[in-house]
């Protein structure tokens, strides 16, 4: 693909685990790379692991539940690497427990990072698909959007973005834009790590029996993920959009 019609995608919480193996799958299918995560420091391994297999990357960091911040990241992004057509809303975090401890602010703080900048950064990057007449929408949402004790905020924010992927799939469909969901059940990140630690028991006794109850036998790697986004990122997913692809080795509801 030559370079002026190089891909360009932005895929956010991108410093680490799920978001790094996914900007290295889409560098490695031709794209050019946004990185984005609230601080540059930690992105420098993804750039540079894009940059070793000669892809072109670009560090991002912003706070994405910032309007400010997201619209100016994107358009540095337009200006630095070309206007983004591919988005991939991976950015999370952990405020876990029972809901009679669950403050307010652990409520908001994992609304606001899941749902609050999944919205402002497809209202910004859609601007750019619509222009090009082609675009890529790919929510990260969870098996624990399903129900999942000690996590009524983040189940209830990874619900809403199957409702979200959903509606911007039938808003956007006209400008040949599609918008999908991932949904990982365990998978080996540091996520999952602060799951054991709140459970109380060791990273390794907790895969172990997560593994058990997985019918393929095994957790999930990043890289599990990030080969479902790169299919939905796809020109072989053109007439694939709304839809929820759960990535858990197993059959979920």
């Amino acid at each position: 693909m030559a370079q002026q019609e190089q891909r360009v995608a932005i895929v956010t919480g991108a410093a680490r685990g799920i978001g790094e193996a996914t900007a290295k799958r889409l560098a490695a299918d031709g794209m050019a790379v946004a990185a984005i995560d609230l601080v540059e420091g930690g992105l420098a391994a993804t750039v540079d692991a894009v940059a070793a297999g000669g892809g072109r990357a670009l560090a991002v960091p912003a706070d994405i539940t910032r309007t400010e911040d997201v619209e100016a990241a994107v358009e540095r992004v337009a200006a630095e690497l070309g206007p983004p057509t591919v988005l991939v809303n991976n950015a999370g975090i952990l405020r876990d427990n029972l809901i009679f401890k669950m403050t307010d602010d652990d409520w908001d703080s994992v609304h606001a990072v899941h749902l609050r900048g999944a919205f402002l950064l497809a209202r910004a990057v859609q601007r750019h698909q619509v222009a090009a007449k082609w675009g890529r929408i790919v929510n990260l949402s969870s098996t624990s959007a399903l129900g999942n004790r000690g996590q009524a905020n983040y189940a209830a924010a990874k619900a809403g973005l199957q409702g979200f992927t959903k509606t911007l799939a039938i808003e956007l469909g006209r400008y040949n834009i599609t918008v999908n969901a991932v949904a990982p059940g365990f998978i080996a990140t540091e996520m999952l790590r602060q799951t054991a630690a709140r459970m109380r028991i060791s990273f390794d006794q907790f895969l172990e029996g997560a593994a058990r109850e997985i019918p393929v036998g095994r957790i999930g790697q990043p890289d599990d993920i990030a080969n479902a986004v790169s299919f939905f990122c796809s020109e072989a997913a053109s007439f694939v959009s709304g839809q929820v692809l759960y990535v858990a080795g197993g059959p979920k509801d």
